[in-house]
């Protein structure tokens, strides 16, 4: 494991093996791709090669594990091992190999052979598990394999292999470990006389291979040439979908898709945008909902089981977030309004078909015209009468709806500040160009014009007035007490985020409203959204950006990245779920970052800024780049925790640690939009 030391914070650097995916192999083949991330105790090997897209993890510490991820069904192998003691470290010998073979009924199964090592005396087998990453993420998480999914083990001479086959009865699954050095004997498997366990570990999945993006068919020549970066978007791009990110969501997901092309825009080509707005257009709900997740492959056919006793492997998609819903008219009009590569092929986009849920086929525009219809609908109520019961709440019977969607994301709240105050008025405000443009026109029914004539008004509304339930507003006094106890909590010395508190009262957006309109006083990296999306007025823009680029525990930036949350304003029963080990506490989101990087430079484009404005909003646009690239070796994960000591911030990978609520995926979609944000030094073509 490299180790970077870069102004005092001790980062965890990748180690990336291979070349990045450029041009077509010869007679065109897709070329293969081979890279390797070191992340905390899990070594990972992304690798792609032909029909093949495989995902290796070898996890090493107390609670081992080999795991293989495969993009095709969102389908997985893996095994887990008993707990153990001591440390040990697993090493790959040579790269990977592409793998065919074929199941018991002559069908063809895809994966990857590996030879790898790991220094430790024994390894006991607790468990295998084919199926559904989605049931391996279950696993993970301490949840027991569903019924009918168990696969039982076969030992011969030095190998033990599991097999089976998919629920429905379509090609499934295969895991092989060969002991290459040490034994094998009833489930154990104890190292050769080098005091090293050698596996050979071949994993095979039935479902079917996707089609890959690659090369000048993912990005435009604007991208940026971050390697690491370039590689973890290839292995996660394809006509069907973008992956969310590996291991862990291996599918589409409708926000992830979203905020990724609208960051990633400038990077990527128009095949690229395109394929990725048309898998969300396909994935709508009849009412013009955007899904979040869709249940494919196994993980379809556990949930047909459930629901109506069929073994139906037709996806099911998940219609429970909020905020995609609202993300899709601000990204399509960025698109085909506001980018002249969009612009110039609009009216043949939106006239292309799609097949949807139902199996019907409609054009893209009149997909896009149930969205739009949804968002105008739904915010009328509010724009009518503004008050807070008229704001998008969380679904009935659900704790999460937006990218904060761990159970106390956004500490309890029903109302999320994102969604009200940014999203829901930057996409009624789409909707209305969208109609002005004359792009939708084809598309327009009997009812339509007269919804669309009080779009332009319904935005101003929601601009104007959405955000001011969500007002924060503590007193000098207050504020300084809160940060002095929470930092003293934390193991943080107070001094840098009181004098950054300056004398004036404290004001900034609570991450949410509760059902009954009380605002959480947490503080978030939310504004972002803001930033990018819309134009606050330029003195709620300063105090926002003033407030939150503070240190933390004052405001969110440490040495090692902007934290998504501060809780120290809160009652301690909150604080507690906003800690350095969950989802979404006080962790840095490196798409959270970028997303604020973003945002700034966006407003910096503004003519109507005062100067006190404009300089403070370039002093915390290097500021945030500091952060950034201090912690460039992590910026293509999904995100990291920290620790302090001497004097000093330092990143702990997350999922390390035992009280980690989950672990970070290694390759994470919008963690790779650095490709099109980038630092203002560096001149984008």
């Amino acid at each position: 494991m490299a180790v970077l030391q870069r102004a005092s914070v001790m980062v965890l650097a990748s180690t990336w093996l291979g070349a990045t995916t450029a041009d077509p192999g010869p007679g065109g083949a897709t070329p293969p791709l081979d890279f390797q991330v070191q992340e905390g105790l899990n070594l990972n090997r992304l690798f792609r090669e032909g029909p093949v897209a495989a995902h290796l993890l070898l996890r090493a510490g107390a609670q081992p594990r080999i795991l293989v991820a495969f993009p095709a069904g969102n389908s997985g192998v893996g095994v887990w091992f008993e707990q153990r003691s001591g440390g040990g470290s697993w090493t790959l010998k040579g790269a990977p190999r592409a793998v065919r073979e074929a199941d018991s009924r002559g069908r063809a199964l895809y994966g990857i052979a590996a030879e790898a090592s790991l220094d430790a005396p024994v390894l006991r087998i607790h468990e295998a598990v084919l199926s559904s990453i989605r049931v391996l993420r279950d696993y993970q998480l301490h949840s027991p394999v569903p019924p009918g999914v168990a696969a039982k083990s076969t030992m011969t001479g030095r190998t033990i292999r599991w097999s089976r086959d998919r629920l429905d009865g379509a090609a499934g699954y295969r895991l092989t470990l060969e002991v290459t050095d040490g034994q094998l004997r009833e489930g154990e498997i104890r190292a050769g006389r080098d005091g090293r366990i050698g596996l050979t570990i071949t994993a095979l999945s039935g479902e079917t291979p996707l089609t890959p993006l690659f090369g000048g068919k993912l990005l435009s020549d604007a991208a940026g040439s971050d390697s690491a970066a370039r590689d973890t978007l290839t292995f996660l791009a394809y006509r069907e979908k973008l992956l969310a990110g590996s291991w862990r969501f291996d599918t589409y997901f409708g926000r992830d898709t979203l905020m990724s092309v609208r960051l990633l825009m400038p990077a990527l080509s128009p095949t690229a945008i395109e394929a990725a707005l048309s898998s969300v257009l396909a994935r709508l709900s009849p009412t013009g909902e955007v899904a979040h997740e869709e249940d494919i492959g196994e993980q379809a056919v556990l949930d047909h089981l459930k629901r109506d006793g069929s073994r139906s492997a037709a996806p099911v998609y998940d219609y429970k977030m909020i905020d995609s819903d609202y993300l899709l008219a601000p990204v399509v009009s960025a698109w085909l309004l506001h980018d002249p590569r969009g612009r110039a092929a609009a009216s043949s986009f939106l006239a292309a078909s799609v097949e949807g849920p139902d199996g019907r086929r409609t054009s893209r525009g009149a997909a896009l015209l149930m969205n739009l219809r949804l968002v105008l609908e739904s915010a009328s109520a509010f724009a009518a009468d503004p008050v807070a019961s008229h704001l998008i709440g969380l679904k009935s019977g659900y704790t999460v709806g937006e990218w904060r969607d761990s159970e106390t994301g956004i500490g309890g709240g029903r109302y999320p500040y994102d969604v009200n105050a940014v999203l829901v008025p930057a996409a009624v405000k789409a909707a209305a160009e969208l109609d002005a443009s004359g792009l939708l026109t084809p598309y327009l029914g009997a009812d339509d014009r007269a919804r669309f004539a009080r779009a332009a008004r319904m935005a101003e509304v929601w601009r104007t007035m959405a955000p001011r339930p969500f007002d924060i507003v503590i007193p000098h006094r207050q504020a300084s007490s809160a940060v002095e106890h929470y930092a003293a909590a934390q193991g943080i010395p107070p001094g840098p985020a009181l004098a950054a508190l300056g004398q004036g009262e404290l004001r900034f957006h609570a991450i949410a409203l509760g059902a009954s309109g009380d605002p959480i006083p947490v503080m978030h990296s939310d504004e972002g959204f803001a930033m990018l999306f819309a134009e606050p007025p330029p003195d709620t823009l300063d105090r926002a950006v003033t407030a939150l680029m503070r240190p933390f525990p004052a405001g969110l930036m440490t040495q090692v990245g902007m934290v998504v949350a501060n809780p120290a304003y809160c009652a301690p029963a909150l604080q507690a779920s906003f800690s350095r080990n969950a989802y979404h506490g006080t962790v840095v989101w490196s798409w959270q970052q970028a997303l604020f990087a973003a945002g700034l430079a966006r407003q910096l484009e503004r003519q109507d800024l005062p100067p006190a404005v404009r300089e403070h909003l370039v002093k915390a646009q290097q500021l945030l780049w500091s952060a950034i690239e201090a912690t460039r070796s992590m910026n293509n994960s999904e995100l990291w925790s920290w620790s302090f000591a001497d004097g000093h911030y330092r990143v702990a990978p997350f999922g390390a640690a035992a009280a980690d609520a989950d672990e970070s995926n290694a390759a994470q979609l919008w963690s790779t939009v650095y490709l099109a944000v980038r630092p203002p030094h560096e001149v984008v073509p």
